[in-house]
């Protein structure tokens, strides 16, 4: 009995201890635990304190899924936790970083082999889902350019119309699209500039609506892997791609997309950035979301461009992903009931954390998204600086 008492009492007190570094921890980000204002935290298990010493950032994901805490608004709560800087010392514990990166130096995480299986990890979800979350015009999975949009759609569009005139498309024109998703941009661009476009993604349900999608236009979509690409083209796009090949693989993106452009051709880089290079993913992310995805920085753009390409011109609207990601999450909410049998609770609140967090994080600059216009030597300027 004595030494039950003891260890209880042991296990009280670092309990209380774990409670008080993380209480301090988020008083740093002006987040009180308990608290009234909407981004403080509401906390239904006391293993969540212990859970975030020990895990970090994946600690915090994962009881957020396991319904241990709570935060009226979310996106506020994360944007307060990068502003403060919060992020290097609530990422994921230790062993989970040396694993990832070690994995990310002794192999290529995003190898052919493996390409296909990681695409179906987040788009086999099922493209039912898809189209509930995204606008139902264009389908877009990236962010939307909202300069002088008011809805969802308008800035999708805004975004594909953005994307077709950086490129310079004309009639008759034929158009690389490099991992074209649901087709949106290849739709657009054939509806709109009558150009004749060639897009693949290595993801069979979206391949499958994408050629419904396209139906009746000069547009052919293979499910295929960027690496088997074919052919020459006067334009070459790639939207959203780069986010999923790893930092192994930019140097050869970049020349698949060398070899398939006209010497006096445009190519268009549309990518979610990050303020500093990564080898590897972030556990939560890669656990949960996208196995693998890692976003390039612009140092490692520049480097996978060398010798292959001239930068013409960078174009950052990062502040829109934010708004972007709460529209999603709003069609997302709306649409969860009809969703709720089939995944059920947990992957809501996996998907919220998901959005929202992204949203949040995005509002604080954590990362950017950045359109690139690249061209080939010695090819003259292109009138590419539009917005």
């Amino acid at each position: 009995m004595g030494r039950g008492a003891a260890e209880a009492r042991a296990d009280s007190g670092r309990g209380a201890r774990a409670e008080i570094a993380v209480r301090e921890l988020f008083a740093e980000a002006d987040i009180e635990i308990g608290g009234s204002c909407p981004w403080d935290i509401l906390v239904h298990d006391p293993r969540f304190y212990a859970r975030i010493l020990s895990d970090g950032a994946l600690g915090f994901g994962e009881s957020y899924m396991d319904s241990w805490w709570d935060a009226e608004a979310l996106d506020r709560c994360v944007e307060k936790i990068f502003q403060a800087k919060l992020a290097d010392r609530v990422r994921s514990g230790p062993w989970q970083l040396r694993l990832l990166a070690l994995q990310a130096k002794l192999t290529n995480l995003q190898s052919l082999s493996r390409s296909f299986k990681v695409s179906e990890a987040h788009y086999g979800i099922g493209n039912d889902f898809y189209q509930a979350m995204l606008d139902r015009d264009t389908m877009a999975y990236t962010c939307g350019y909202w300069k002088d949009a008011a809805t969802l759609e308008e800035a999708q569009r805004a975004k594909l119309d953005l994307v077709c005139r950086k490129a310079g498309l004309r009639p008759g024109m034929t158009v690389l699209d490099m991992g074209c998703g649901w087709g949106s941009f290849s739709k657009f661009a054939a509806e709109n500039y009558s150009v004749r476009v060639v897009g693949f993604c290595n993801s069979q349900e979206m391949v499958s609506l994408a050629t419904e999608r396209c139906r009746g236009l000069p547009v052919q979509i293979s499910h295929m892997d960027y690496r088997d690409t074919k052919g020459v083209y006067d334009a070459v796009v790639a939207i959203g791609i780069m986010e999923h090949i790893g930092p192994k693989n930019y140097r050869a993106l970049m020349s698949v997309a060398h070899r398939s452009l006209r010497d006096d051709g445009i190519f268009v880089l549309h990518t979610i950035t990050n303020n500093r290079s990564y080898a590897h993913a972030m556990p939560w992310v890669h656990k949960y979301i996208f196995p693998d995805a890692v976003a390039p920085s612009i140092a490692q753009i520049g480097r996978s461009v060398e010798q292959l390409f001239v930068i013409e011109d960078v174009h950052n609207f990062g502040p829109d992903y934010s708004p972007t990601l709460m529209a999603w999450f709003d069609n997302f909410n709306a649409a969860w009931p009809q969703f709720r049998e089939r995944y059920g609770d947990r992957f809501y609140r996996m998907w919220t954390f998901y959005l929202l967090g992204s949203a949040g994080a995005s509002r604080a600059r954590d990362a950017q998204v950045c359109q690139f216009v690249l061209t080939k030597t010695p090819r003259a300027q292109p009138l590419c600086r539009v917005s």
